[in-house]
């Protein structure tokens, strides 16, 4: 993760080096009595001896004179900023879901072992000044850019933690830095593949939600193109959205995170699911019209396509299963709730699926 912050003010000057306001110069001639004799003096020098005063080092001195005057300390090299970024620094590497945070404020620290805690502006505005390039490029350009007059802080965030909530770690992260260390939020801009990484499960988590919605709503609309019937519909529909929301309810219990691996349990529920039900309902209504008794129809399709689901679950949970053996944490997120949503989904199909339609009789009445 990193911190990018804007300077206070980048038109302010520095506390200590502000120039005096023209109103309070007071006129040259008004208080030096000299002034006058003095401009006279040198003037009738300079036309006396028919010299100007020419300097072989005049030159050298003026270039000297105009590149200190060009410099423009950083807001992040005065005491101020200084104060700041070792606020955020401080604050940012007590938090327990961080672990190394690197920022100017290392500089900072070397500075003080070698000048002592009660550095000032005109100490950090030297030592951005007068830094070796080699020492610079490797101590203070990785952190602060000239150019933007943007101050950085890197943050190693602990990725592996079980209690780390990427979005509630970055929300509250944001809003102390705003509310305690009083910056201001235009300053402050998160950029990293942490901030990368949690918008797109934001996303994710976001059309999750709508394309279940939507999914449930096209298997309804393909069971009542296939069965022409609302009821028997519904009815296949149920164990498909049981065997989701029971998957996704184990996984928020067992305190399971949401990410790009296990975000795709609830699709495969669905699939597996559908596959399953049309399997089952399809059979029921060939053996329904045998002898039209719905529970004799269930102990014939149970005994036939009923096997055959029950050993193709058997055989695909036993594959994945084989992923609990990695030793890669998502890879064994992935083999258990794959297992978890096939027994779902087939238990569905044979008990909750026959259940409902044995009570609720959606092909009609049964004979005699």
């Amino acid at each position: 993760l990193d911190i990018i912050l804007a300077p206070l003010d980048m038109d302010a000057p520095l506390p200590g080096l502000e120039p005096a306001a023209a109103g309070e110069a007071a006129p040259v001639a008004a208080d030096d009595p000299f002034a006058e004799d003095g401009d006279d003096f040198g003037a009738s020098t300079a036309s006396a001896t028919g010299d100007e005063w020419d300097d072989e080092f005049s030159s050298d001195g003026d270039d000297f004179a105009s590149d200190s005057a060009s410099f423009q300390p950083s807001y992040w090299f005065s005491l101020g900023g200084m104060r700041e970024l070792d606020a955020v620094h401080n604050y940012v590497d007590a938090l327990p879901e961080t672990g190394k945070v690197l920022s100017l404020s290392t500089v900072f620290a070397v500075v003080k072992n070698l000048l002592g805690d009660d550095i000032g502006s005109v100490e950090l505005a030297i030592v951005q000044k007068s830094l070796p390039p080699d020492v610079s490029a490797m101590m203070v350009e990785p952190y602060f850019s000239r150019e933007r007059e943007q101050a950085r802080v890197t943050v190693r965030v602990k990725e592996t933690s079980k209690d780390l909530r990427r979005d509630k770690f970055l929300h509250d992260l944001r809003e102390a830095l705003v509310e305690k260390l009083g910056i201001a939020p235009e300053r402050i801009q998160f950029t990293g593949m942490l901030v990368l990484y949690n918008n797109v499960l934001q996303s994710l988590f976001r059309s999750q939600i709508l394309t279940i919605g939507v999914v449930f709503l096209a298997i309804l609309l393909m069971f009542l193109a296939l069965f022409r019937s609302l009821s028997l519909s519904l009815i296949a529909l149920a164990p498909n959205v049981l065997a989701a929301g029971m998957v996704l309810g184990i996984m928020g219990l067992l305190g399971i995170p949401l990410d790009i691996m296990t975000i795709t349990i609830a699709a495969i529920v669905v699939g597996i699911g559908v596959d399953d039900c049309i399997h089952y309902v399809h059979r029921f209504i060939a053996e329904f019209e045998v002898d039209r008794n719905y529970r004799a129809t269930m102990f014939r399709c149970h005994y036939s396509i009923g096997r055959a689901m029950y050993y193709t679950t058997v055989t695909v949970v036993v594959g994945f299963s084989m992923l609990t053996l990695s030793s890669f944490t998502p890879s064994i997120y992935f083999g258990l709730l794959t297992v978890m949503a096939m027994v779902a989904a087939v238990l569905g199909a044979l008990l909750l699926l026959p259940l409902l339609i044995v009570l609720v009789k959606p092909l009609g009445p049964e004979d005699g």
